[in-house]
């Protein structure tokens, strides 16, 4: 039946909407603060472990104050604590991991975002990532039982015939292999999935008509990576890396089980050593005396800010990429 021309233009009825004063919804008030809560319990749970921590360690920081930083005795039957071993060893061990995923991961990287073919770039990026699913107790059996006798027998022998000269690379070849390069080298093949994933992700943030404009000028595909995408992700690159520094010095079990666990400092790489968080995890739970625990938390305190301060840096680097003209964010 035909509508009559009073019914066409009959204004048909709408749903009706809860508001507030101003024409506000009621709803979306309630989802905004709910949601704003749950973002701040990240922020809440950082602070009241810093606050913890740093009252656990209240008897350690009035005792030694910031000369615990920079003793290098460890003697818990006398009570003298110095964190300079540790916390040599853990820089180390981490720098030495950086000097040898850098080269890596970016060629990684570059190959993922600019060079790979469409049928491998998926596969290849799949196993990239999957490097970083895997236990850190399972890096840390391969290192102990593998790569350490492996060093001892092949590598070592190798590097102080050939540059025994540097200091580095002196020492006896004794033991088991479990070193501070064993574990530097344990310590890039976990971080290796975390600076080439980042390091891709920035890398496929610059716009295409930077590409493009390269190319149509002549470059060559190298020459195309090196002038457009390169120096457009400088920061990017570094906050990747930052990123790879920060979970290096925190990692625990695997390097527990290959470093040697050595309050000591040598120049040698052969030599076993220890990080702060090796300690924690060797002696944390075989003491109850309140001093030697406020020592070990004062340990993980400081290992706590470096950590959060390098994270800090490497997201906001990764960020200011992100905010390139064209660019997506990559994190």
């Amino acid at each position: 039946m035909p509508q009559t021309d009073d019914e066409q233009h009959e204004p048909k009825p709408q749903p009706r909407l809860s508001h507030v004063a101003g024409g506000k919804n009621i709803g979306d008030g309630v989802f905004k603060w709910m949601t704003a809560g749950f973002a701040a319990t990240a922020i809440l749970v950082l602070a009241a472990m810093l606050i913890q921590m740093t009252r656990a360690s209240t008897l350690s920081l009035q005792r030694f104050g910031l000369g615990f930083l920079t003793e290098k005795e460890w003697d818990p039957v006398h009570e003298i604590f110095g964190a300079f071993p540790f916390i040599f060893g853990t820089v180390v061990s981490s720098v030495i991991a950086l000097l040898l995923v850098i080269p890596v991961a970016l060629g990684v990287a570059i190959f993922l975002s600019e060079l790979a073919p469409a049928w491998l770039k998926k596969p290849l990026d799949l196993i990239i990532e999957l490097l970083a699913a895997i236990p850190s107790i399972v890096y840390g059996l391969w290192g102990m039982f593998v790569l350490a006798p492996w060093l001892l027998q092949t590598i070592f022998p190798l590097l102080a015939k050939t540059l025994g000269f540097l200091p580095l690379f002196q020492g006896e070849l004794q033991g088991s292999g479990r070193s501070m390069f064993a574990a530097g080298i344990v310590l890039a093949i976990m971080i290796l999935p975390t600076v080439a994933s980042v390091s891709r992700d920035v890398m496929a943030s610059v716009p295409k008509g930077y590409r493009e404009g390269v190319l149509a000028l002549g470059a060559t595909r190298w020459e195309t990576i090196r002038v457009a995408v390169l120096p457009n992700v400088t920061s990017g690159i570094v906050g990747a890396i930052v990123l790879g520094f920060g979970r290096a010095l925190g990692e625990t079990m695997a390097v527990t089980m290959v470093i040697g666990n050595r309050a000591e400092i040598s120049a040698s790489l052969f030599a076993p050593a220890a990080t702060i968080a090796s300690m924690i995890a060797n002696e944390y739970a075989g003491t109850s005396e309140a001093l030697y625990l406020s020592v070990l938390t004062e340990l993980g305190l400081v290992l706590f800010a470096v950590t959060l301060v390098l994270n800090i840096v490497s997201k906001l680097l990764v960020w200011r990429v992100g905010r390139m003209p064209g660019g997506a964010r990559s994190l």
